[in-house]
């Protein structure tokens, strides 16, 4: 599987991105080897994510949810919650 993510920061942001493991990209993050971005802000904690077949649709997925604004992806997080408690 391929997977399109946000983890919210220790700084309250929340950062995109795109992996095809998911629990080992966490954990680089939060190491401190996930991301430029990250690297600074940890630790991070997974608030979403969306699951896909190919690294192409991870990949497209990925783009257009960091072309979202900062309320429209918090809503995305709401809504996974949701979906998942």
């Amino acid at each position: 599987m391929n997977y399109t993510y946000l983890v919210e920061c220790a700084d309250g942001t929340l950062y995109c991105g795109w992996t095809n493991h998911l629990e080992e990209r966490i954990e680089a993050h939060n190491a401190g080897r996930g991301a430029k971005y990250t690297k600074s802000r940890r630790p991070v904690a997974l608030v979403y994510y969306e699951a896909f077949a190919t690294k192409q649709e991870a990949m497209r997925r990925e783009w257009e949810v960091k072309r979202l604004n900062r309320k429209e992806k918090q809503k995305l997080v709401a809504g996974w919650g949701q979906q998942e408690g």
